[in-house]
């Protein structure tokens, strides 16, 4: 169901991005200059209405995007110490600006996220029974999430946002240490589980063009299917580094060296699908997006 907002054919797009110092909110700003579109960064604290008010005062967007947030450095595991920040910034913050949009009459596209789940008895691993936009997160093993979820669930009431449940985001940069790929494949040891993914070279010029069709309320925002994490470094072995190896544990295992649980799931992608035919599974996408043209030629 669309907005009946802006980026009318009569009324060229400008989009207001938050998030200019991170990994997608940096990615969006390029895909903007590559495909000409007008977009300015936000200065104004997430938490500020007066700032944010101010902000699209003088951009005049014709849409938002916030890809804004705390997940913690090196990882999630830092929100289990620092909850206010996480309120802070997750919570306050995103309905702030959610509420200052709906106010202007624009469209905020959040990027959101998918760890707000975990298998469970409805929805087993390898069943390919994936959680829906609809269903209710039942993962609260660590803060982050438990955030995640609480401002996912006020969203629901603002009618001006599109929530992307993003997870475990992979990009064709291998270098990037916040990419998943780069993250595992610098681990000790990895556990190995299917789960849902966001292959984000396909998918984050799919959200400019929800963008523009207006889309709102909550997408599950990955690539059809799942992959695991033995499956993503056997890629990673044949067509980057022949000579990788890596050795898996357990969850027990796991849980010695983190702070806090993670999410595993499967996400159920049907209605980004349905909206977006062309969209690729998961295994199709790493292929195509992110091992072919990082394809090591053996000197050939």
């Amino acid at each position: 169901m669309g907005f009946p907002a802006n980026g009318s054919s009569d009324k060229p797009l400008k989009f207001l991005i938050y998030g200019r110092t991170g990994w997608i909110g940096g990615l969006l700003g390029k895909l903007c200059e590559s495909q000409g579109i007008d977009y300015e960064y936000g200065s104004g604290r997430l938490e500020n209405r007066i700032s944010l008010e101010s902000d699209i005062a003088n951009v005049k967007p014709t849409h938002v995007f916030n890809a804004a947030g705390v997940t913690g450095r090196p990882n999630v595991d830092w929100c289990e110490s620092h909850k206010v920040e996480t309120i802070r910034t997750n919570v306050v913050g995103t309905l702030t600006l959610a509420d200052v949009c709906r106010d202007k009459g624009l469209i905020l596209i959040n990027y959101a996220t998918g760890c707000i789940f975990e298998y469970d008895e409805a929805h087993q691993i390898g069943t390919g029974i994936g959680f829906k936009e609809e269903d209710t997160p039942n993962f609260t093993g660590s803060f982050y999430s438990k955030t995640k979820a609480m401002v996912e669930e006020l969203l629901k009431n603002y009618e001006n946002v599109c929530t992307l449940r993003v997870r475990m985001p992979i990009s064709s940069d291998l270098a990037n240490p916040r990419n998943f790929i780069t993250k595992i494949t610098r681990y000790d040891k990895v556990v190995n589980i299917p789960n849902s993914m966001t292959i984000l070279d396909e998918l984050l010029p799919i959200s400019i063009e929800m963008g523009k069709r207006n889309l709102t309320g909550i997408w599950n925002f990955t690539n059809p299917g799942v992959v695991s994490h033995n499956e993503i470094l056997e890629m990673y072995r044949d067509y980057i580094d022949p000579n990788f190896t890596w050795k898996n544990f357990n969850l027990e295992e796991q849980a010695k060296v983190i702070v806090a649980p993670r999410s595993n799931n499967e996400l159920d992608a049907t209605k980004l699908k349905t909206e977006f035919p062309e969209l690729l599974s998961i295994k199709e996408s790493l292929i195509k997006y992110v091992f072919e043209p990082n394809k090591k030629t053996g000197g050939a």
